[in-house]
């Protein structure tokens, strides 16, 4: 047998050698199911801080509208709006009764701050069960006058809204590599750390004032 015969005897033998092959099957099919695995895992952990978080502001807001305001600015009391109205809106008439009867102090925001005792509460509250990595200044406050809230004279009573924002998901799961070695090409940004949606609930404040009817 020549020098050249016994080349392609080795190379027909090298082709229809077949060991080792259940090895690298086996290893496509391990990914793959890492991958499936791991990405339950991830995509469950997102759903649990989408729902978490969304209930949280619920929560937020609930104790937001009886508790002093998380912002500093906001009034404690309606103000007479306009001095020319005819006739003049009494001391405990609705601040719906006529327009601008109460002043409108515009809308009032803040991020939340650890000093504050609300926030403070808010978050002591809500806090672990929002996404790692989530602070107290992701929360924001808005305090926002409606005329149909409050009379005259009488308590302040805005519509308060708590909002969520910028708070970061991370995955913990290596997907893109695991796509990689089942053979797959992973999507860009594939297991990056993603942001969440602003999460945000609006309640009126609470007064149990009666104005003239009390």
């Amino acid at each position: 047998m020549t020098r050249m015969q016994n080349i392609r005897a080795l190379l027909r033998r090298f082709r229809e050698d077949e060991r080792g092959t259940t090895l690298v099957e086996m290893t496509v099919a391990i990914s793959c199911f890492l991958l499936i695995l791991f990405g339950m895992i991830d995509y469950g952990r997102l759903s649990y801080h989408h729902t978490t978080a969304e209930k949280a502001m619920h929560i937020a807001t609930r104790v937001a509208v009886v508790r002093p305001p998380a912002c500093t600015g906001v009034p404690r009391v309606n103000a007479r709006g306009s001095t020319t109205l005819t006739p003049l809106p009494r001391f405990g008439a609705s601040c719906s009764a006529a327009s601008n009867s109460c002043a409108d102090p515009g809308e009032i925001t803040c991020t939340g701050d650890a000093g504050n005792s609300t926030a403070s509460e808010i978050w002591g509250l809500v806090g672990s069960g929002l996404p790692p990595g989530t602070t107290i200044s992701n929360l924001r406050f808005r305090y926002t006058f409606d005329e149909d809230l409050g009379f005259l004279g009488g308590p302040y009573v805005p519509m308060v809204t708590v909002e969520l924002d910028d708070a970061n998901f991370s995955f913990i799961s290596p997907l893109g590599q695991l796509v990689a070695l089942s053979g797959g090409t992973a999507p860009a940004g594939l297991g990056a750390a993603i942001s969440l949606p602003a999460f945000s609930v609006s309640l009126p404040a609470e007064d149990l004032a009666q104005g003239m009817d009390g």
